[in-house]
């Protein structure tokens, strides 16, 4: 039994529920201490109270184990509305003041408290960022679990409770992520608490766990290799009694995991609870003759037509009034020594702890010089390197050298070695606790590369490491990384909110290393290709994104140095496995890199002292080869033609400085591109992207860009290419047709051009290769 009363619990929970639901009805009279009136009653009732009653349960208890054992715990509140519910529970452990002093922990901080709740200039009727002691939007329905084991990695001495709403149980990534206890590691991890909260609904249907008979959801949950433990009821008085017991269970069970995993043989089973409360439990059971307790009614506001119906502002007084405020605050607004008697100090309380203030907790990666993995450069285009691989000897420096701190992760989908990085398994393996065969490789139990086939999970698990303090890569197929879609989309809304708090420091950034890309998925075909992620990711809040195209080995790292030394951005890096040209040396990819985009002198006719006749731009690997050949096909085939080679890593310095952090400003851009010459463009993805960056250029009328059109299949690297237009060909064609003047006097080169897309249609057709003088191209010197 806990040492901490009964009665104590149930009055911190009785607080909370009245703190809960005074936020979704109350402006004004927050102790009622007359009688409630319209004018007390916010004039919108927004928010929602059926999973708030067992969240603030969840906090209680919580609460208590921390206070009895001492524990280090973080929360993870799944249920995407149970803002009220939180925000309850740190108001009442003074976190919140803490974090807010004008919302005092007494009569007036309260008015504050139910004044903002879902209120303009407020705070949202999520758990969000502005929540002390979260890391967890609660709009994120699905990622909760992720997120928790994420949080858990690398923290042996932490617990991570997560509460599971049903309904977001029935979610994919949240069934993928059950599957996280086959990774977690009990001597060098923490420990992940699901709580299973079936309340009974979503918001107009039953959810489907809640519904399966007890004995299918035992056998469901010990399949994913738990140990369930059971509470079920709505007696207050006899929930509390079992609530704590099984979290004692819990608990030693997890102590008893983690004093025999140095020697133990096999994975463990890890607890879970499964907490069985009625929806809009203690709230009103009837509403116009309807029920609604433990029914879907209760999902959002119960009483909705408060200021206008008598009946219902009756039935809301007597609502609050049940949770007996006046045992529950003095009479300045304070919490009583009883409500408080269960709440933690300092940083132990769940709103205080710094695991959800990851900044607080962040040390700089030990980046080894790029020297040791440069590769040598002494003329362009001479050499070939797969970049991929080059970078894979930059991560694995810096994880041998987090070896002993372990604050650095490597995460993907099965994918670590097809993308050429494998030179992090010299310093870690593959992390695995289920069984193992002699034909493994790599897998250990300690290991700190992470994959698992859902880019949902490795979305999730990253974004737990990171939101706690500590760094990592997530390393994918360029067409597959969609599946995270809304959750970037989620992560990049958090980092913006946190950036307005001073409170929040900031943490280490979200990295992407998009390769085995669209132009080389030759062989897997037209499913493996798709380059929109950067356009979906460039539609969010430009102060968090960064988008690279490095176009090399030097310039990838260069980037990737950059980008794991950053904080509070998303990173998207685009780059190539398969073998690709050197064009510069680390000196000039340090260089080209800073600028973000820059002529390439080297590689045009444009000798500076007169305005170029055209310019060949590009960003990306294959792009740049292509821009590249066909400025060689133009100085031999029209040596007087001025042609201008830029080159572009930093995709938004096409944007306007006001619209991007990184953007130039127009005479820059004037500068580089001009304001009146033809500009052809060859673009990595899609074409309408370049367009959409720079459409409020002057010399915007005269850009035309190739890029990936769709057309795709198995087939060639080059065919790849030529059947989306973005072959070196096709772009001399492009300039000659763009070009004043030019078509006429070059009409036999544009012909000579047409005639080998046609010569190549056959070549690879009757030899199932490219064209032999695209195979052994290489920059002439």
């Amino acid at each position: 039994m806990p040492r901490i009363q009964l009665s104590a619990l149930d009055a911190h929970w009785r607080a909370a529920n009245y703190l809960a639901a005074g936020q979704i009805y109350l402006l004004d009279n927050p102790l009622l201490t007359e009688p409630l009136r319209p004018e007390h009653i916010k004039p919108r009732l927004l928010g929602h109270w059926g999973t708030s009653p067992g969240l603030t349960l969840v906090y209680t208890h919580l609460n208590r184990i921390i206070k009895d054992r001492g524990q280090d715990t973080l929360c993870i509140w799944g249920p995407g509305h149970g803002g009220p519910a939180v925000l309850a529970g740190s108001w009442l452990d003074g976190s919140y003041t803490q974090t807010y002093p004008d919302v005092t922990r007494d009569a007036a901080g309260m008015a504050r408290l139910f004044r903002q709740f879902s209120f303009p200039g407020g705070v949202p009727s999520h758990v969000a960022p502005e929540v002390p002691g979260s890391i967890h939007e609660g709009g994120e329905l699905g990622y909760s679990l992720a997120h928790a084991y994420g949080a858990a990695f690398d923290h042996p001495g932490l617990l991570v409770a997560c509460v599971i709403g049903d309904g977001e149980a029935e979610t994919g990534p949240l069934a993928a992520s059950w599957h996280s206890t086959k990774f977690l590691d009990p001597v060098h991890d923490g420990a992940v608490l699901p709580i299973l909260h079936l309340n009974g609904y979503k918001i107009a249907n039953p959810t489907v766990l809640s519904r399966l008979p007890e004995a299918e959801l035992d056998a469901l949950l010990k399949g994913y290799g738990h140990e369930p433990l059971y509470v079920t009821g709505s007696d207050p008085r006899r929930v509390h009694r079992a609530f704590a017991q099984a979290l004692d269970r819990a608990l030693d069970r997890i102590d008893r995991i983690k004093a025999e995993a140095p020697t133990a043989q096999g994975r463990p089973r890890w607890p879970v609870i499964v907490l069985r409360t009625p929806k809009g439990w203690t709230g009103p059971e009837t509403v116009d003759g309807e029920p609604v307790e433990d029914t879907w009614r209760s999902h959002q506001v119960p009483l909705a037509g408060v200021r206008d119906n008598p009946e219902h502002l009756r039935q809301l007084e007597q609502w609050l009034l049940s949770y007996r405020p006046r045992e529950l605050f003095d009479a300045d607004g304070r919490p009583t020594d009883q409500v408080r008697a269960g709440i933690p100090e300092g940083t132990k309380r769940l709103g205080s702890t710094p695991y959800a203030n990851g900044g607080l907790r962040t040390r700089s990666l030990p980046i080894r010089p790029l020297e040791a993995f440069a590769v040598p450069v002494d003329k362009p285009g001479t050499t070939l390197h797969e970049p991929t691989r080059v970078l894979g000897g930059l991560l694995a420096g810096v994880m041998a050298d987090t070896a002993d701190r372990r604050d650095f992760r490597v995460v993907g989908p099965d994918e670590t070695e097809s993308n050429r990085l494998g030179a992090l398994f010299a310093h870690t393996g593959k992390a695995w606790q289920a069984k193992t065969r002699p034909t493994d490789h790599h897998l250990a139990r300690d290991g700190r590369v992470m994959e698992i086939l859902s880019e949902h999970v490795c979305q999730g698990w990253l974004e737990g490491y990171l939101l706690t303090g500590r760094h990592g890569l997530f390393s994918s197929y360029e067409a597959f990384v969609h599946i995270v879609d809304s959750m970037v989309n989620q992560h990049i809304k958090w980092l913006k909110t946190s950036r307005a708090l001073p409170w929040r420091a900031p943490i280490p950034s979200l990295n992407y290393l998009l390769t085995s890309h669209v132009w080389r998925q030759d062989h897997n075909g037209f499913s493996h290709q798709d380059p929109g992620f950067v356009d979906h990711v460039l539609n969010k809040s430009p102060e968090v994104l960064r988008v690279y195209l490095p176009p090399d080995a030097n310039t990838l790292l260069s980037v990737a140095e950059h980008a794991l030394e950053s904080r509070d951005y998303v990173n998207v890096i685009v780059a190539g496995k398969q073998p690709c040209f050197d064009w510069l040396s680390l000196d000039e990819a340090r260089a080209h890199c800073a600028r973000g985009a820059g002529i390439w002198d080297w590689a045009g006719t444009d000798d500076g002292e007169r305005t170029p006749d055209v310019v060949l731009a590009c960003a990306g690997d294959v792009p740049t080869q292509e821009v590249l050949a066909a400025s060689a096909l133009l100085r031999a085939h029209l040596p007087d033609l001025a042609v201008r080679v830029v080159n572009v890593v930093d995709i938004a310095r096409l944007m306007p400085r006001e619209e991007h952090p990184h953007g130039m400003p127009d005479h820059a851009y004037d500068a580089l591109f001009t304001r009146d010459k033809p500009v052809i463009f060859a673009y990595h993805g899609y074409p309408w992207l370049i367009h959409r960056l720079a459409y409020r250029r002057a010399g915007h009328a005269h850009l035309h860009v190739r890029g990936y059109k769709e057309s795709g299949t198995t087939t060639t690297p080059f065919d790849m290419v030529v059947r989306n237009d973005l072959d070196r060909y096709r772009l001399v064609m492009d300039v000659i047709d763009r070009v004043p003047g030019l078509a006429v006097r070059a009409s036999a080169v544009r012909q000579r051009m047409a005639d080998a897309r046609t010569r190549h249609h056959a070549w690879i057709r009757d030899h199932g290769t490219d064209l032999p003088e695209v195979a052994s191209w290489a920059w002439p010197h």
